[in-house]
């Protein structure tokens, strides 16, 4: 028990240090797309800027998800909170969306045929290439994470991130990614504004940057959904935890199991065996008990329900 509190609570800080670093690099970032996006009136630096702010705003969000998500389960919660976590998660995602994405694509296509004043392009350049930098700290934190954590269960980064009960790493990684392929759109609209002369690049790299959101908040909106609505747990990760308990001294087969995610690396587990031996119903109540609190000191199980099988329930075959 000591250990599974020890290795949640480190998952937690890392989480927690990911959010954070994130939160002061895009603020930082904001900051300064806005004020150069005033003096040089660039439509690529305007939908950045709403880009930075709207990601700010969302690692509020994420802070909040992390703290509410990590209360322990009561009575009037048996299952915890963990499913808060993709509450807030999915507040981020519509906010990206919302200020990001619309704001980003709406601005594009107003300034679409307006020819913008000529200005002072190193202004741009600049804080382009300090946003950069700011958001490859974030992302190398991200991604930091994220390979440790794909690393301990056999999976490629980017299929961990798409299938981790994390939201906020998830969401973290995916905004910082979209964040750095955006700082590169706006650039080469801002550059071929400047070689052309035609605003029209500008104002295209806009609705770009904002497409690109767009793609990323509903990729973030649908996995939060899943797991909002009870999303089951890999193939991989349930064939263990039958071999486990099928393969237990007490047990004698499994009729039924099924895990489900409650919360960020958190799974409620249900199943029906039947029990080895001939113990008498008293006798039977708690040694199901007592095989039930074993699987929660499992690190991922925060509740488990067992119960006997069936007499002529068939035997379950992976």
């Amino acid at each position: 028990m000591a250990e599974k509190a020890e290795n949640e609570q480190g998952q937690k800080s890392e989480s927690l240090l990911t959010v954070l670093i994130a939160l002061a690099m895009n603020a930082l970032i904001a900051l300064a797309k806005s004020v150069v996006a005033v003096i040089t009136g660039s439509a690529s630096m305007v939908a950045e800027a709403a880009h930075s702010w709207a990601d700010s705003g969302n690692e509020i969000f994420l802070l909040v998800a992390e703290r509410r998500a990590g209360q322990p389960r009561d009575a009037t919660h048996p299952f915890g909170y963990g499913r808060e976590a993709y509450v807030w998660s999915m507040f981020a995602a519509f906010g990206l969306f919302g200020a990001g994405a619309v704001v980003s694509v709406w601005h594009g296509i107003s300034v679409l045929g307006h020819e913008e004043p000529e200005t002072s392009y190193a202004w741009a350049y600049a804080v382009l290439a300090i946003a950069f930098v700011l958001e490859s700290v974030s992302f190398f934190q991200a991604t930091r994470q994220t390979r440790a954590e794909a690393r301990t269960r056999g999976l490629r980064p980017l299929r961990f991130i798409a299938n981790t009960s994390n939201p906020t790493l998830r969401a973290v990684f995916a905004e910082d990614a979209a964040a750095l392929v955006g700082l590169v759109i706006a650039g080469v609209g801002i550059a071929l504004h400047q070689i052309t002369g035609n605003a029209v690049w500008d104002a295209l790299g806009s609705i770009l940057v904002g497409l690109l959101l767009g793609v990323v908040a509903i990729f973030l909106i649908g996995r939060n959904r899943d797991f909002l609505v009870g999303q089951a747990v890999r193939p991989e990760l349930w064939r263990q935890a039958f071999d486990d308990l099928s393969g237990s001294d007490e047990v004698e087969r499994v009729t039924f199991l099924h895990l489900e995610f409650v919360g960020p690396g958190r799974v409620f587990l249900v199943a029906a065996v039947d029990l080895t031996g001939d113990d008498p119903e008293a006798k039977v109540a708690d040694r199901l008990a007592a095989l039930g609190h074993r699987i929660e000191e499992h690190e991922l199980v925060e509740l488990a329900m067992i119960t006997l099988s069936k007499t002529d329930a068939p035997t379950l075959v992976p």
